[in-house]
Formats: structure tokens, C-alpha cells, sequence
């Protein structure tokens, strides 16, 4: 199941994207990017959460901030589940796209990416530190589908 959270969410937001990433951001990060309306969280869970999506929308654009999915849960489906729910909140929320950043050197998200319909729009050149040294964001977008009317 995939719920909406909101601010008071904060802490466990944080500790979900711990367990999913080497550099995590902190329920004070999370509870900032809360602070903006445009800004929205969705969280999967069966009886205990296993990822979460932050992402926000502004005049017609959407953009992925950051997924996370705990480790013990990859390649479930939840990280698909939560892209395409975020895709249908920013259409909700009247987005008619959505675009995020992509670490080059993350095959497996960059392939989940495309299965959803992102395409490569861009590059940032060493927008991410690696323990190899810089790595390159890929920016990947795709439109969002509009209702028949």
C-alpha cells in the first residue's frame, strides 16, 4: 500500500532513506523540504514501510527528489510502485511532466528509469561524489499522460 505523509512523517522518511543510501538525508532535511506546499512524500508499506518517494511540482513541471527503497525490498517492484504513484499525484497536482537525476553509475535505477518511460534528457557532470571521484547525473524525464477530455 502507498500513502501520503505528511511533516510528521519526517523521522521515519529519514530512517527509510538511511537504510537505503550511504549518505542519507536527515528528518531536519526532510521537515524543510516539507516546510514547501509543492513539495509531497509518499510511503510504501505492507505492515512495515519498505520505501518511500519525495518529489514536488510547480507550474506544469514535476521532479523526483529522492527514492529509496530498503535494501531487503529491491527489486520487488516497490521502487516501480512509488515512481508511477508519484507520476500520478504530480498529474494530480497538475504536472505534465516529471524529471529526476540519476547517478550514471546506478545501472539497476537507470533501467527501472526507462521501463517506466524516462527518457535521457541531460547530463550534470560530476554533480555526485564517488568513492572513485566524481560521477556524472544523468536527467532523465518523461511526460506525464493526460486524461482523455
Amino acid at each position: 500500500m502507498i500513502e501520503a505523509a505528511g511533516p510528521e512523517a519526517c523521522e521515519l522518511l529519514a530512517n527509510l532513506h538511511a537504510r537505503a543510501f550511504d549518505k542519507p538525508w536527515s528528518a531536519a532535511e526532510f521537515a524543510k523540504l516539507m516546510d514547501n506546499s509543492a513539495v509531497f512524500a509518499l510511503i510504501e508499506r505492507a505492515q512495515e514501510p519498505r520505501g518511500c518517494i519525495m518529489a514536488w511540482t510547480a507550474a506544469g513541471d514535476g521532479e523526483i527528489l529522492t527514492v529509496a527503497v530498503i535494501p531487503e525490498a529491491r527489486r520487488t517492484g516497490i521502487g516501480a510502485a512509488l515512481v508511477s504513484a508519484a507520476g500520478a499525484a504530480a498529474l494530480l497536482r497538475g504536472a505534465a511532466s516529471l524529471h529526476l537525476e540519476v547517478a550514471e553509475t546506478n545501472v539497476a535505477a537507470r533501467a527501472l528509469y526507462a521501463k517506466l518511460g524516462y527518457e535521457e534528457a541531460g547530463r550534470r557532470a560530476g554533480y555526485y561524489a564517488g568513492e572513485g571521484g566524481a560521477v556524472d547525473a544523468i536527467v532523465m524525464r518523461r511526460d506525464l499522460p493526460r486524461p482523455p477530455v
